[in-house]
């Protein structure tokens, strides 16, 4: 088979070793554009996952590769002049140059044709090879030249950053932030406001470590960095970037300079690809795909296209298959690290929003940011670390609430809001049951609400109740304008309040433009066939292609909606509920005030932010006043739209300390159904960085929603500070007893259990069931 590589990178070399390992008769050309020995950058990073991955397919290679490496299972995180030290991970390093001579070499000794300073045409190689692999690189020609096959999207950060070097000694990887202010060595920042900026360190040979800087744009722009590497030559550094960095981080470079290589600010290029391939030219590593440095190496990943790709081509002798194939298998991999790494780079983009938390959590909360590492994770690679941690996280907790043992876990920590407590930190999310008739909850919504409450919630959550008859989403959603509906909920309360230690949340909202629809069973967004009610929005703008038109709220509209979530409150507080939520979140009508996409008012209540959150503000204030002042307020918003100029973060933490201002105890933290044309980047605790950026920003409790299904998750983000009640919905529905459950898997006796249920702690195998929870007398 005759094959051409595009770009001498680590993809392309160790693919053509393999190839020419499976069959030396293979005909394989590398072409390279530099020089042998040019390389930009410093060093490469490896976890032990991708050493094992490489040894197993060539032996030879990672043996060379090895005799240079730098070995470290430690982290640290220097902060404030203090220490955090993690040990257990494996990771190794080496120069980048070396990495590319070991590999060039292993290619020449098994018959590889290296051809360095050529500039490849892939047009002319495609038709006289039967297989091109273009890992030619984050900015690829080749990706270029097929844009139309491949349909590329390059997405850059929000932050800015720069890659260095340093001789000063560092034996392992090492997390370094530092608070910068206007002073005459550093001008930052004209606000005269704190901010953070970051480096990331690792060693890759006796001498010398990577040194990467890293900040938040605004605090890039602020501190003047930009504008130096105007007129640069290829190759050269940014001068300024270099005396500027090395000013800053000069007490843990024991005052010496750092080193470039063609190091100047860029933004982060996340880049995908919706096909790797275009008939028979396939592309490997940063040229098809890119996951932020802080998260996994672009060499970890080229290394690792390369041996997919390899295993493809041996599995069968047709070029096109194997291609298909490799992409099939390789896709769901790069899209998983490509999620952690968005969350990881997220993290670090946003470190103002950080700052605020104890040193502790904030070190917790940096090495779980990417949520491949967790609380358990952690616990398995350095116990003595998690110990230290939990401990500490025992004694941030009021006297009253600090555990019997020191070994139990954040989930089943109690939590106060005003004088309700919450005896754990598990919540079941609001969800919407469409089984009311005329408003009135039923012994459906009793046993819903009930079982859940008996399985071990400390707080469960009606479904939006509405507070009146046209503020429904369909005609089956419950209410509580009315004392019949008010009488019946407290049958419910009652209920759980006789049964169980947890505590029951009213949520309020109205449906605005979503509203009149069927139940979701006939038809999601569907407008009744007969028996509509008119709509009402911040502006008339149809929900969806087919949804019916809403009337823009007038002023005396307002002040009746107003008139009624105070009537619903008061109805809410007669009923027994102990928490009472305002739905602003999801487009519904309060929601619809806060996005520039759904608002398009052009009185006071559009435009800027202060005017799109003033209809909320006033809701807001009138139900803590009609609301029992021993209660909490929760307010549930979607903490983004998805949308590009739609409702941000930025917007949300800002609403969230207006909320704080007018009596808010928690805010419930969900994103986007905002408007159709939202984009969620959908995974696993995919809503949790935003509550986390309210909470730590605002310093106001937050419950996080959406893809919270593990006990290791709410562990994770409990301990980092995230949030402070997870709410779970989907896991609930299928498991009502989820926290009793999780109590059983830990072998934990702080969860309360219903005493008729007393003999379901010992329900597994005997010898999975711990002896605290078999012993124990009944209380």
């Amino acid at each position: 088979m005759k094959i051409a590589c595009i770009g001498g990178g680590p993809a392309n070399l160790f693919f053509s070793i393999l190839m020419a390992k499976q069959d030396p008769g293979h005909d394989i050309t590398v072409y390279e554009r530099n020089r042998r020995g040019d390389t930009f950058g410093f060093g490469v990073v490896f976890s032990d996952e991708t050493l094992a991955n490489i040894a197993e397919t060539d032996p030879d290679s990672i043996a060379a590769i090895e005799s240079e490496f730098r070995y470290w299972g430690t982290m640290d995180v220097r902060y404030r002049g203090r220490t955090v030290t993690s040990d257990g991970h494996g990771f190794a390093a080496l120069s980048r140059v070396r990495l590319l001579e070991i590999l060039t070499r292993r290619a020449l000794e098994l018959g590889v044709r290296v051809e360095f300073s050529t500039e490849a045409d892939v047009d002319a190689l495609s038709g006289g090879v039967d297989l091109v692999v273009a890992g030619d690189g984050v900015n690829s020609n080749t990706r270029s030249r097929y844009a139309d096959d491949l349909r590329p999207t390059i997405r850059h950060g929000s932050a800015k950053y720069i890659w260095t070097a340093t001789d000063a000694p560092f034996d392992r990887f090492t997390f370094i932030f530092e608070d910068i202010k206007h002073s005459e060595d550093i001008e930052c920042c004209e606000d005269g406001a704190r901010r953070t900026v970051q480096a990331h360190i690792y060693p890759y040979d006796d001498t010398r470590s990577t040194f990467i800087v890293e900040m938040a744009e605004p605090t890039w722009k602020l501190a003047g960095l930009g504008g130096h590497d105007d007129g640069l030559a290829p190759g050269q550094s940014d001068r300024h970037a270099l005396e500027w960095c090395s000013r800053l981080f000069s007490d843990h470079l024991d005052g010496r300079p750092l080193i470039g290589n063609n190091s100047r600010w860029i933004s982060f290029p996340r880049i995908s690809c919706e096909s790797w391939i275009a008939n028979n030219v396939v592309l490997l590593g940063d040229a098809a795909h890119t996951a932020h440095y802080s998260v996994g190496s672009g060499t970890k990943m080229a290394l690792e296209d390369a041996i997919a790709l390899a295993d493809a081509m041996a599995a069968t002798g047709d070029v096109s298959t194997a291609l298909k194939n490799y992409e099939s298998e390789r896709r769901p991999q790069i899209e998983s690290l490509q999620r952690a790494a968005a969350t990881s780079e997220d993290w670090f983009a946003n470190v103002d929003h950080h700052r605020q938390r104890p040193f502790e959590q904030f070190a917790f909360s940096l090495f779980t940011r990417s949520q491949r590492v967790t609380y358990d994770n952690l616990r398995e690679r350095d116990p003595q670390y998690h110990d230290e941690t939990l401990r500490w996280f025992a004694e941030q907790q009021p006297p009253a609430h600090r555990p019997p043992t020191p070994d139990t876990p954040p989930i089943f920590y109690p939590f106060t809001l005003r004088d309700v407590s919450f005896h754990n930190r598990i919540g079941v999310s609001p969800m919407a049951q469409y089984s009311a008739v005329d408003g009135m909850p039923n012994d459906w919504h009793k046993v819903h609400l009930g079982s859940r409450a008996v399985g071990g919630a400390a707080l469960v959550m009606t479904e939006m109740t509405c507070t009146s008859p046209d503020a429904r989403i369909t005609p089956a959603c419950t209410g509580i304008w009315n004392a019949r509906q008010a009488e019946a909920w407290a049958g419910i309360t009652q209920f759980v309040h006789d049964f169980t230690d947890a505590k029951i949340g009213l949520q309020l909202g109205h449906a605005g433009r979503k509203g009149s629809t069927r139940v979701p069973w006939e038809g999601e967004d569907v407008p009744l066939e007969a028996g509509n009610w008119p709509l009402i929005s911040a502006s008339p703008l149809r929900y969806r292609t087919g949804s019916q038109v809403p009337a823009e709220m007038s002023y005396a509209q307002m002040d009746a909606v107003l008139d009624d979530f105070v009537a619903a409150t008061r109805r809410g507080a007669d009923a027994g509920f102990d928490l009472v939520e305002l739905h602003a979140a999801h487009g519904y009508l309060l929601s619809s005030f806060l996005s520039p996409v759904t608002n398009q008012r052009s009185d006071d209540h559009g435009g800027s932010l202060e005017n799109r959150t003033r209809f909320l503000l006033r809701v807001t204030e009138a139900a803590r006043e009609a609301w029992p002042q021993g209660k909490p307020l929760s307010v549930r918003i979607s903490a983004t739209d998805w949308v590009e100029g739609g409702f941000s973060r930025s917007e949300a933490i800002e609403l969230s300390d207006m909320l704080k201002g007018v009596g808010v105890d928690i805010i419930d933290v969900s994103t986007g159904q905002v408007d159709p044309s939202g984009e969620p980047a959908y995974g696993r605790l995919y809503q949790t960085p935003f509550a986390e950026a309210i909470r730590n920003t605002v310093g106001i409790p937050t419950m996080a929603v959406g893809a919270i299904s593990s006990i290791d998750d709410v562990n994770t983000v409990l301990m980092a500070g995230r949030a402070d009640i997870c709410l779970i919905a989907r896991a609930h529905l299928v498991d009502p007893y989820w926290t009793l459950n999780a109590a059983i898997d830990l072998g934990r006796s702080e969860q309360p259990w219903p005493i008729q249920y007393w003999q379901g702690r010992t329900s597994r195998r005997r010898e999975q069931v711990p002896d605290a929870l078999i012993d124990r007398d009944l209380r």
